[in-house]
């Protein structure tokens, strides 16, 4: 037998609704300032942060709405249904198209491991169909090369972390020295 709730309850969780909404207002604003931060200390584009950004927005939307459900006292087993029904059909939907989640991961990895930058000319080691191009920008899915000839290939990042990849020079001045 469920009890009644009083008005007085109704505000408990109003008041604390409203109170994870401001902390994760806050929380969301100081980790993008804190990412915009480090992507410019670490000489990283614009392109590539906004993209982390979406991330972190995405998560902490994910985040709060766990919390609201809590506070506002949803049932878990009915929650736990509808979770993982709903992530039952996401994961179905990413196995049929396992290529875009392993491209978004690679773009992930690509950009806080960071082992080539935009500008940089690479060598991709492939035995049938090897490419020197330089790097002219890294997205979510793929990366945008420009050959000598000027040709542009779009890469997927998946393949970049897959294949051999040498960063290589055009001109012996363009190299940095190091004491």
């Amino acid at each position: 037998m469920q009890l009644p709730i009083t008005e007085h309850a109704y505000f408990i969780q109003g008041l604390s609704t409203a109170i994870a909404i401001a902390i994760f207002f806050i929380l969301s604003f100081f980790i993008k300032k804190f990412t915009r931060r480090y992507a410019k200390a670490a000489h990283l584009s614009e392109h590539r942060t906004n993209l982390i950004s979406k991330y972190i927005d995405i998560f902490m939307t994910l985040l709060f709405l766990i919390v609201f459900f809590a506070i506002w006292g949803v049932n878990k087993e009915q929650l736990v249904a509808v979770f993982s029904t709903t992530f039952a059909v996401i994961g179905v939907a990413f196995f049929a198209q396992w290529s875009i989640l392993s491209n978004i991961t690679s773009g992930i990895i690509l950009f806080f491991s960071f082992p080539f930058r935009i500008g940089d000319f690479i060598r991709i080691h492939d035995k049938d169909y090897p490419i020197e191009a330089q790097i002219e920008d890294i997205k979510a899915f793929h990366t945008i090369l420009r050959t000598h000839e000027g040709e542009m290939i779009t890469y997927p990042n998946s393949l970049l972390l897959q294949k051999s990849i040498s960063i290589v020079s055009r001109k012996p001045d363009e190299k940095e020295f190091y004491d």
